[in-house]
């Protein structure tokens, strides 16, 4: 099947409320576990339908958000996925407490209990309003950005659309497309504040309706950190200031060097060569085709993923009016269909996200022998392990889409690893702030913004841009208004990737795609740290091992003669 042809059909909520109700109540009278193990499996079914039309309306939400039907379908969302949530969490309640746990294990492995724990802590019907305005918010901020229309030198464009400008290889031309992005921002600055100040004091009353002392605290059972807590991502965040920062420092300065500027100003950053940067040749099909020939060359199991990912049109990679911004892949689970979307604009990010989701997707494919959806795919920043290692595992590629520009694109792609790190820390480090001092004004939050941007990225240089010297850039942070504390989790990843690079890029290790492989298998039955294990990666958390890690990106980038590229 193609994907157009996958059917949307609104679940009727009080339907699936009496079947959920009436297998529940079942389930904990369950007099032998044959019993309980057929009552999962009917529950299993009716997630999985729910969970399959909210990905189709979700999807197709995103390709139009000018969609009127769709459009409509949100406000059902808005107000009913709490309460389907409300009905799962009345059956975790009830198989955590099953004497069947053990008969359960190749159903339910063990992470499935710890995560329905999770839920059963950070929810609560008590809560379901307030989820449904948090949903609303989320919405308005959404539509805010992919509803942007830029008028720039006689044309209009999204934000996706205006990323390439921002790379020209003319300083005015990075200038005023920098100017012309960030006067939408600022236009629209009572807006961004206004929904994000409801968003803090929504979570924060969440948070201490549940019981919990602030957002932060809840935040890290929502997020299902089952090892490692605030204190330990302190400790990490003091590594990346100690051994990434200064590294950046040393990276800007050669880069200012190379597009031959006196200091890098805040539009200076996305350019990194005088001739441009490194761009993929060839249409979005061109790329795709490309993309499919790469993945069947790299691996029998990698061919046979992106075919059946082709076979059913299950990309929308092209930016376009009324499109949602960003990329990201989901899995649609009555279809047994992972989905990649993204938004193609000319830039090195189109091969990106074709090798970052990807990572996603493939992970997510390798994993449907898993019979539980909630451990389909593993806690956040085991996920992301899969994508960012995809980036550097596929290397051997990056000739056929960057032809001479190859030598580049490595550069800049290892590079933007390191640049990414203390950026990544920040939004992390920022949001404890938020919601630790949920009584923070919008002004007051801005400072806080600039003051660890000042400690984290000290090589940006607003001076000559009032809004974001205010501290105004994090507005367009996507994950900071929608998914609260997802962002460390790239960092933790982004160091395991690189763990993953050296071992494919400068040792040649042939263990590693089985260890790649392997945990794509293990899905979501492990935890983070068991993933890492299972790799055999060193943790980001283990003393050294950040340390290392950069040591040995640090002299590949030393070994590399820029100024040449």
């Amino acid at each position: 099947m193609k994907f157009a042809e996958y059917t949307y059909t609104r679940p009727q909520y009080e339907d699936i409320k009496t079947q959920m109700t009436d297998l529940t109540e079942k389930l904990a009278a369950a007099e032998s576990a044959q019993t309980a193990r057929q009552i999962v499996q009917d529950i299993t079914t009716i997630s999985n339908l729910i969970d399959t039309q909210m990905n189709l309306w979700s999807i197709r939400h995103s390709i139009d958000m000018t969609d009127d039907f769709y459009n409509e379908e949100t406000k059902f969302w808005n107000e009913h996925s709490p309460l389907f949530s409300e009905l799962s969490t009345n059956y975790y309640r009830v198989i955590v407490d099953s004497p069947y746990r053990k008969e359960l294990a190749d159903l339910l492995p063990e992470t499935f209990f710890m995560l329905a724990e999770n839920q059963l802590q950070t929810f609560s019907s008590e809560a379901i309003p307030l989820f449904q305005k948090e949903n609303e918010l989320v919405d308005q901020y959404n539509n805010l950005m992919a509803t942007a229309k830029l008028d720039f030198r006689g044309q209009t464009y999204n934000l996706s659309q205006m990323i390439p400008f921002g790379e020209s290889t003319d300083r005015d031309t990075r200038k005023e497309a920098s100017e012309i992005v960030t006067s939408f921002y600022e236009k629209n600055e009572e807006r961004f504040d206004g929904v994000y100040d409801q968003l803090v004091k929504v979570r924060h009353e969440i948070a201490t309706t549940l019981g919990f002392k602030d957002y932060v605290e809840y935040g890290y059972k929502m997020m299902n950190r089952f090892d490692y807590n605030r204190d330990m991502v302190k400790v990490y965040r003091q590594e990346i200031l100690k051994h990434v920062v200064p590294v950046v420092q040393k990276l800007r300065q050669r880069q200012a060097k190379r597009i031959q500027v006196p200091s890098l100003k805040h539009y200076d950053l996305t350019l990194e060569y005088l001739d441009g940067n490194a761009t993929p040749k060839g249409s979005p099909e061109e790329l795709v085709a490309g993309a499919q020939k790469m993945y069947q060359e790299l691996s029998p199991e990698t061919g046979e993923f992106f075919d059946f990912m082709i076979e059913g049109d299950l990309l929308d990679l092209v930016a376009k009016e009324g499109k949602d911004t960003g990329g990201y892949c989901t899995y649609i689970a009555d279809y047994e269909s992972p989905f990649i979307f993204a938004n193609f604009n000319g830039t090195s990010g189109d091969i990106d996200v074709l090798t970052h989701e990807a990572g996603h997707a493939f992970q997510v494919y390798r994993s449907r022998w898993i019979q539980s959806p909630e451990v389909l795919w593993p806690t956040y920043e085991s996920c992301e392990i899969h994508s960012m290692s995809m980036e550097f595992i596929t290397w051997p590629w990056m000739e056929n889409y960057f032809k001479e520009e190859v030598n580049k694109y490595k550069f800049s792609h290892l590079s933007s690893t390191l640049f990414f790190l203390p950026y990544g820390v920040l939004v992390d480090h920022f949001q404890h702030e938020v919601y630790e001092h949920p009584e923070m004004t919008p002004a007051e939050r801005k400072a806080t913004w600039k003051r660890l941007a000042d400690l984290y990225l000290p090589d940006r240089d607003y001076s000559e841009s009032d809004f974001l010297t205010r501290g105004g850039f994090w507005f367009r942070q996507g994950h900071i208004f929608a998914s609260p504390f997802y962002y460390i989790d790239y960092t933790l990843a982004q160091v395991c990737a690189l763990q993953f690079w050296k071992r494919t890029q400068v040792d040649q290790d042939e263990q590693a795609w089985q260890d790649y492989l392997h945990i794509c298998d293990l899905g979501g039955t492990k935890t983070f740290l068991q993933i890492v294990e299972a790799a055999n990666l060193q943790s980001p958390f283990k003393e050294g091992a950040l340390e290392a890690t950069i040591a040995a990106v640090t002299a590949y980038l030393d070994s590399v003669d820029d100024q040449t590229l």
